[in-house]
């Protein structure tokens, strides 16, 4: 099983992926994660993605496919893996699939969550996180149990610039320009599924759920 879960920041992309991982044994794909762990190990391709990290420019595509095509070579993702949020890009997609084609895979469906300017807005802006141990928060669907402080850690909790609502604005904006195009795209392929990410998390985990064993994916029971 190969799947790309596309979607806005605040789509609930990663809350999903999480009720996801409690029912299939395959990794999840986000290329921070493999960028932060290429950097780690100290891999050749993770000594030269490293300059762009450290002064905050984007790490050219080439780079970035050049990693998820070794991520998706270890063992781990024999019987398949799901991309969080990648790629970003047009160029990014097309790259992918030449990757995908030298490798003799497929991707057997992409996941877009639909969701409205509003909620994203009402969901990112009411997000906190924990400065001492990065616990995530919502004020909405998830508030700590003492206001502003970690139920974990005992840690301060705050709001991220970047979850303020102009900041949210911003970003919404980036993302329409550069990565909305792709739903037209897989959309093209044949392979693209939306999802109405409006409601609750189980509600949206359900319909992701029904998808995927109406595909036949996956079966019912999630085997």
């Amino acid at each position: 099983m190969i799947v790309i879960f596309l979607g806005p920041p605040g789509a609930g992309k990663g809350t999903i992926v999480s009720e996801l991982r409690k029912h299939l044994d395959i990794p999840v794909i986000a290329t921070g994660d493999i960028l932060r762990n290429a950097i780690k190990k100290e891999t050749d391709i993770g000594k030269v993605v490293k300059k762009y990290v450290i002064t905050g420019e984007l790490v050219p595509d080439e780079h970035i496919l050049k990693i998820v095509e070794n991520r998706i070579k270890e063992d781990d993702c024999t019987e398949g893996f799901i991309f969080d949020g990648f790629p970003r890009t047009l160029n990014q997609a097309q790259g992918l699939d030449t990757v995908f084609n030298k490798l003799n895979k497929h991707i057997d469906q992409v996941f877009y969550f639909d969701t409205s300017k509003d909620i994203i807005i009402k969901r990112l802006s009411a997000r906190r996180v924990c400065t001492k141990c990065g616990t995530i928060y919502n004020l909405y669907y998830g508030p700590s149990n003492i206001a502003d402080i970690c139920d974990k850690c005992g840690g301060k909790i705050i709001q991220r610039e970047d979850d303020k609502e102009e900041i949210i604005k911003k970003r919404l904006e980036v993302y329409n320009q550069e990565t909305l195009p792709l739903v037209d795209y897989y959309q093209g392929e044949n392979i693209l599924t939306k999802i109405d990410a409006n409601g609750d998390v189980k509600s949206i985990f359900m319909k992701l759920w029904d998808r995927l064993v109406e595909l036949d994916i996956i079966r019912k029971d999630g085997s």
